[in-house]
Parts: C-alpha cells; sequence; structure tokens
C-alpha cells in the first residue's frame, strides 16, 4: 500500500507535456521570427508517399517581408521555389520550364511557410493548434500539431484539412522542423539549421524573371502533389 503512494506521489511531481498550454509555444514562435525583416537558413528537404521517401534534398532559403520567399534547391540537382508575395514559382532549369500560380491558389507545401515573411501569426494557416501526442526525444524541443487551413476550392470542395507538425526549441522559439502530411498518405519533412536573422538578402532575389527560352506554364500543373515538382 505504501509503495502505491508512493508511486502516486512520484507521478505527481513529474510535469507532463500534455497539461502545458501549447499557446506559450506559439507565441514563442511568432516573437522569434517577428521582428525580423529577412530571414536566411539551410534546409533539408525529405519527400515521402505512403511511407516510402522518395526525394531528399538540400538547399538555401530565403524570407523577406512582406510574405515573400525564395528556396534555392542545390543538391541532387538545381531547381527554384519562391514566392514574390503575388505569384509562387516553380523553375526547373533542366526542363527549361516554369510554372507560376497565385500565390493564395497554391497548393504547394512550402507556400504557407511565407508565414515567416509576414505577420507572424500561427492562426493564418492553422485552424487549430495543440501539443502533438508524440513529442521529441530531445526534451529541449517541443512539437505542435497544426490543422492547417485549406485554400478557398479546397474548402468548396470538402477535401479533408492537412496536418503540419512544428518542432520549436522551447526556450527561444526557434523553428528546427516541420512535418507536414495529407490524407492521401503524401508526407514532407523539412528540417532546419543556421538561422540567420537580418541578413543582407537584397529585394531583387525575390522577383524572379524567367530565362529567355523558358515556357511558362500558368497554374499548378508541374506540381505533382503538395510541395512535390516534377522532375
Amino acid at each position: 500500500m505504501k509503495s502505491a503512494f508512493a508511486g502516486l506521489f512520484c507521478l505527481a511531481l513529474v510535469p507532463t507535456l500534455a497539461a502545458e498550454d501549447p499557446q506559450i509555444y506559439v507565441r514563442k514562435l511568432e516573437a522569434a521570427y517577428r521582428h525580423a525583416r529577412t530571414l536566411q537558413a539551410t534546409f533539408l528537404q525529405e519527400y515521402s508517399e505512403s511511407g516510402r521517401v522518395e526525394r531528399t534534398e538540400t538547399g538555401t532559403a530565403y524570407f523577406r517581408r512582406p510574405g515573400k520567399m525564395r528556396w534555392e534547391y542545390v543538391s541532387p540537382e538545381k531547381n527554384l521555389f519562391l514566392v514574390d508575395g503575388k505569384f509562387a514559382w516553380f523553375y526547373v532549369p533542366a526542363d527549361h520550364t516554369a510554372s507560376r500560380v497565385a500565390a493564395k491558389e497554391s497548393a504547394d507545401w512550402r507556400t504557407p511557410l511565407a508565414l515567416l515573411a509576414g505577420e507572424m501569426k500561427v492562426n493564418r494557416i492553422c485552424a487549430k493548434v495543440g501539443l502533438a501526442a508524440e513529442q521529441p526525444k530531445d526534451t529541449a524541443l517541443v512539437r505542435l500539431e497544426c490543422t492547417m487551413r485549406g485554400t478557398e476550392k479546397d474548402t468548396k470542395a470538402g477535401k479533408p484539412h492537412d496536418t503540419a507538425y512544428f518542432e520549436v526549441v522551447k526556450e527561444t522559439g526557434e523553428l528546427v522542423r516541420v512535418v507536414m502530411t495529407s490524407a492521401a498518405g503524401l508526407r514532407m519533412e523539412m528540417r532546419f539549421t543556421n538561422w540567420k536573422f537580418d541578413p543582407a538578402v537584397e529585394e531583387a532575389l525575390f522577383h524572379f524573371q524567367p530565362p529567355k527560352g523558358v515556357a511558362i506554364v500558368d497554374g499548378d500543373q508541374l506540381i505533382a502533389g503538395p510541395g512535390m515538382g516534377l522532375r
């Protein structure tokens, strides 16, 4: 009997993450990026379908207020994803083709991350935020689960909402990992390192000027699924 009470007493002394308010970490994430006019980070992106890794890529991402970003992929091949504040562009130099779609209509999973260069309000892209049931082994991190807001077109079509998981440093709110999943079994993971706040990033970097001979395709024709450009 005594040991049972002792066990319950010990459990009472262990703080559970489930009892914490997720908004504490949402506010830290927002505060970490709200005041920087420009941002830069190294990223590793992994795309999976039905549990199988289809592609792993690396590069550098740049963000600039208001709502602009540039993803320069360098490995295994060069390509570019850019949001200029109005359009989302996807360009594969080897294919001599670029796609263009209104940013607010883009189904690409990278587009919502323009949040980092916008008002930095998580509720702009998340209809609901809570603590993920499965937390990182690294206790310095916390994983937030976000039920993403769909596009107007998706909402009208009754499409299920995608889910995003944000891993942030508890102390600073710095974003280290994003995982996005869909009901169709698609998954995209992005890991960020080497964050730089207010680096010297020129405005011209966020404007796409198609090279001579590059065909422009309107819409998401070059996007095979959220976050996945055709190769």
